[in-house]
C-alpha cells in the first residue's frame, strides 16, 4: 500500500489530475472476458468502420498481460482540459473539439508519463513498466472504470463525478502488484441527455456508438474526399470541422466541473475560432506550420479542407 500511495503522489506531483489503478489477474478475470465480449460484438456490427487495427487481435485489447508480459497492475492517469473558454459559435465560424483547442495531449501527457516510469523505478527497481497515450492495445476507458477514475457513460466516453467528461486518459501499464482502488459505479441513471444530443444519431443504444455515424469520425479518422461522407449525414455535421463536443457539453456532471490550470490545454484563436473563409483557402504549407503542435494534424490537410467545405456549405457560404 505504501508503494501504490507513494507512486500515487509522484504523479499528482508531475500534473495529472486523477490516478488511480487496477489489478491484472494471473487469468483472465470476469471483467476481461465481458471486455472481449463486448469489443467482438461492436466489431462484428462494423461499428469500427475503416479503423482496421481495432478489429486486430481483440483479446490483446482486453487482456493487458498479452500487451506486457507479466502485468499485474495498471495504473490509470487523467489531466482535467476544460478551460473557462467558449467556442464563437457565429455564423462563418467553425467549430472544433475541445481537446483539440491547446496543444497536442499525446505529447503532453505522453512526457508526464515516461516521467513517472523513471519514478516508479527508483521506487521499486526490478520493475518492468509500459506507457500509452491512446496509442497501444489498451482499452482504456474500461480499465480506467476498474480503477476508479469514472464509469463509463452512455455516450461510451468516461464520466468522472470531480471532472466530468473532460479527462484525457494515459496509462502505465507494470508488473508490480500494486494495491487496487474500488471500480467507480455507474451514476448515469435514467438520463438519456447524450443520446438525444448525438446530431448524426451515432450512440445506437445506451453504451454504444456507431463509429460510422460518430461526427468525430467522419471528421478525423475517415480518410478521403467529401464523397466518402454519407450525404445524408453531411447536414447533421453542422459547422463540426473537427470532433464533436455534443454528448459531453449535455451530460449533468459536467456542471459541477471546474476549469484547468493547465496552460497547455488553453486555445488559440484559430482553434476557439476557426473562420470557414479563411481555412477553405488553407496551403498545406500553412497547416503545417499553424497546427505542428496541434491534434488537429491528425486529421491531415487534405482532411480539414473536406471539413471546412461540407461546413461552409451547411452555412450556405461561397469560397
Amino acid at each position: 500500500m505504501a508503494l501504490s500511495r507513494a507512486i500515487k503522489q509522484e504523479a499528482l506531483a508531475l500534473g495529472f489530475d486523477a490516478v488511480g489503478i487496477a489489478r491484472i489477474g494471473t487469468s483472465a478475470s470476469p471483467e476481461q472476458h465481458r471486455l472481449l465480449t463486448r469489443l467482438t460484438h461492436w466489431l462484428e456490427r462494423g461499428y469500427h468502420g475503416t479503423m482496421a487495427w481495432m478489429g486486430r487481435t481483440p483479446e490483446k485489447r482486453a487482456d493487458p498481460r498479452h500487451v506486457l508480459a507479466g502485468c499485474r497492475s495498471m495504473i490509470l492517469l487523467g489531466v482535467n482540459y476544460l478551460t473557462e473558454h467558449r467556442a464563437d459559435e457565429t455564423p462563418g465560424h467553425g467549430r472544433i473539439a475541445r481537446y483539440a483547442w491547446g496543444k497536442d495531449y499525446h505529447k503532453v501527457l505522453g512526457e508526464r508519463l515516461k516521467q513517472l516510469e523513471l519514478r516508479i523505478h527508483s521506487l521499486a527497481p526490478d520493475a518492468v513498466t509500459r506507457s500509452y497515450v491512446d496509442t497501444g492495445p489498451v482499452m482504456e476507458k474500461a480499465w480506467a472504470e476498474q480503477a476508479g477514475l469514472g464509469w463509463i457513460g452512455k455516450h461510451s466516453n468516461l464520466v468522472s463525478a470531480e471532472f466530468g467528461s473532460w479527462l484525457l486518459l494515459g496509462e502505465i501499464l507494470t508488473t508490480l502488484e500494486l494495491e487496487p482502488d474500488e471500480p467507480a459505479t455507474d451514476l448515469c441513471g435514467s438520463c438519456t441527455l447524450c443520446i438525444q444530443a448525438c446530431p448524426t444519431k451515432a450512440i445506437v443504444e445506451p453504451y454504444v456508438v456507431d463509429a460510422t455515424r460518430c461526427v468525430s469520425y467522419l471528421t478525423i479518422e475517415l480518410r478521403g474526399d467529401q464523397t466518402v461522407i454519407p450525404e445524408e449525414l453531411q447536414p447533421d455535421i453542422g459547422n463540426r470541422i473537427f470532433g464533436c463536443d455534443d454528448c459531453l457539453d449535455v451530460c449533468p456532471f459536467n456542471l459541477r466541473a471546474e476549469p484547468t490550470q493547465e496552460p497547455a490545454f488553453q486555445p488559440t484563436p484559430v482553434t476557439l475560432a476557426p473562420l470557414l473563409k479563411d481555412l477553405i483557402h488553407l496551403t498545406e504549407e500553412t497547416f503545417t506550420t499553424q497546427f505542428r503542435e496541434s491534434p488537429i494534424r491528425r486529421a491531415r490537410h487534405q482532411g480539414l479542407l473536406r471539413n471546412v467545405g461540407v461546413a461552409a456549405n451547411n452555412q450556405r457560404l461561397t469560397p
